[in-house]
């Protein structure tokens, strides 16, 4: 897995990642990024940048078998089966889209709020060996979490972190399946992004119609 970022967004997808058992071999920040064949640690990272507000280079100091980089855009050469943009809006351009093409990655889910470009989301959904998943259905985790924060506190309840982990994981399976369905349903074959697209247009119609259009 390569990851690009190190904010909250980046490093709780490393961690997330790691704990489904992936190997998380590269990070970045606005200088450079890191390279660790062996699999970053998350819980270094978060020392780095939540404790010490430090560079990411800094990682080296933890890890000295891992490699730095100075510049960003190198991190998409670097060869992995799972991109995750987790780092800032348009973060993935079309020469970056080029670089993940080649690199032969197989998923490329877009963690951060729209990380790519028209053109590169174009580009990189005709690519035959890659699934794409877009923005508005990944992180809608986020929103969904908050979702259940607000219901915890509306009914005095407090549920685990285990608990809240659970119901995430129903909720994504849900918005997944519902994206693959709709895509197929309208002739568009495994389309994740027209899936979601279409799924989310039809949640607003559906809620204009009961409340009625004006």
């Amino acid at each position: 897995v390569v990851i690009s970022g190190s904010g909250n967004v980046a490093t709780y997808a490393c961690q997330k990642a790691t704990q489904l058992g992936g190997k998380v071999i590269a990070m970045s920040d606005s200088n450079g990024y890191i390279v660790d064949e062996n699999g970053i640690d998350y819980k270094v990272i978060k020392e780095i940048k939540e404790v010490k507000r430090a560079r990411i280079k800094t990682y080296l100091d933890y890890v000295p078998s891992a490699k730095y980089v100075e510049g960003c855009s190198g991190i998409w050469t670097v060869p992995c089966d799972i991109a995750l943009p987790c780092a800032t809006q348009n973060d993935v351009n079309m020469d970056s889209a080029k670089k993940i093409a080649a690199s032969g990655i197989k998923y490329y889910i877009e963690v951060a709020n729209m990380p790519t470009t028209n053109d590169a989301l174009e580009f990189l959904k005709e690519q035959k060996h890659m699934v794409v998943a877009p923005s508005k259905a990944v992180n809608a985790g986020g929103v969904s979490v908050s979702e259940l924060e607000m219901a915890q506190n509306a009914e005095r309840l407090y549920w685990t972190a285990e608990e809240v982990d659970a119901k995430l994981k129903g909720i994504m399976k849900n918005i997944y399946h519902s994206s693959v369905e709709v895509a197929e349903r309208y002739g568009l074959g495994y389309d994740l992004v027209a899936g979601a697209n279409i799924v989310g247009f039809q949640k607003v119609a559906d809620a204009m119609m009961a409340q009625g259009i004006f």
